[in-house]
């Protein structure tokens, strides 16, 4: 029997019709994860851990004297910590001295590592996936957020860090613990460049989570194995016998942004350690939405 013929004009209907309205680039908005992601436990906990610190840091100066304990230059050694307390500019840049090694590193891990794992161990990733939300879609919307959150935290605590250090002590020009001082004016742009390498460099970080993220069940594991690594490149930093092997880590670079605290501002150590780090967060990026894209959702 012939099929039917279509009146013209009319719509012939696909064998895959696609429902009206539906828009992949529209499905599941930068907005929606965002809410959803400030709404949980854990980012809450992680802003109040980091929004206390300065005031930590404040009640430990009161209790202990002066940051160097009034013994001089902590046995000749000279760094940010002798002169935290000269000025907001100064608290904050101690601020960022004394978390950037470590604690700095656990909200990039905790935001990146748990985004796609926590979905997988709720079971609703392949429920978000049948929506239909598009793989990529999924992975580039809850990456965004994840950079987006891990930078609100960088931002947070030195802003925190200079209004409780305005209270404290006083406006003022940060003085350089080698002697000399940067104008007031110059503090908080000096201090942005510091936060934004600081992101930067920890871009490694959120690319190892959020790659580990794709590939297990577990959101501990990810955040743990993120945090893992992370500690195994400072230790290899430190091993002085690898010599000008330790350039290609970026542990090696993580305090490039001293170069910004200086009179004369020094973008080479940044540079070099930007490079670096952007070089394996890209390829740890391209593999995390190479491998989800392959994978076989059970979860």
């Amino acid at each position: 029997m012939s099929a039917p013929v279509q009146p013209p004009g009319a719509r012939v209907e696909t064998e895959h019709p696609e429902a009206a309205g539906y828009r992949a680039g529209r499905t599941l908005p930068l907005r929606v994860e965002a809410m959803r992601q400030l709404r949980r436990r854990r980012t809450l906990l992680m802003g109040g851990v980091l929004a206390a610190l300065p005031f930590i840091l404040i009640i430990a100066f009161a209790i202990g004297g002066t940051p160097d304990g009034g013994g001089g230059r902590g046995g000749g050694r000279i760094n940010l910590m002798d002169v935290a307390t000269e000025s907001a500019a100064n608290f904050a840049a101690t601020s960022l001295f004394v978390s950037a090694g470590f604690l700095l590193v656990i909200p990039v891990a905790l935001f990146c590592g748990d985004t796609v794992a926590s979905e997988a161990s709720w079971s609703s990733l392949r429920y978000l996936l049948a929506a239909p939300v598009p793989r990529v879609r999924l992975l580039w919307s809850k990456l965004v957020v994840a950079l987006g959150f891990s930078l609100a935290a960088m931002v947070l605590l030195p802003v925190v860090a200079l209004a409780a250090g305005t209270a404290a002590y006083g406006w003022g020009p940060l003085k350089l613990p080698t002697g000399g001082a940067l104008a007031a004016g110059d503090t908080v742009p000096r201090l942005a460049i510091v936060v934004a390498f600081i992101f930067v460099s920890q871009l490694v970080t959120a690319g190892l989570a959020f790659w580990l993220s794709t590939r297990t069940d577990a959101p501990l594991g990810a955040v743990g194995g993120a945090v893992f690594l992370t500690i195994v490149g400072n230790v290899l930093d430190a091993v002085t016998a690898l010599g000008s092997w330790r350039d290609f880590l970026p542990a090696h670079w993580q305090f490039a942004w001293a170069d910004a605290l200086q009179p004369q501002l020094e973008w080479g150590g940044m540079i070099k350690g930007a490079a670096v780090s952007v070089t394996y967060a890209l390829i740890l990026f391209a593999l995390a939405f190479r491998g989800f894209s392959r994978k076989d959702i059970v979860s």
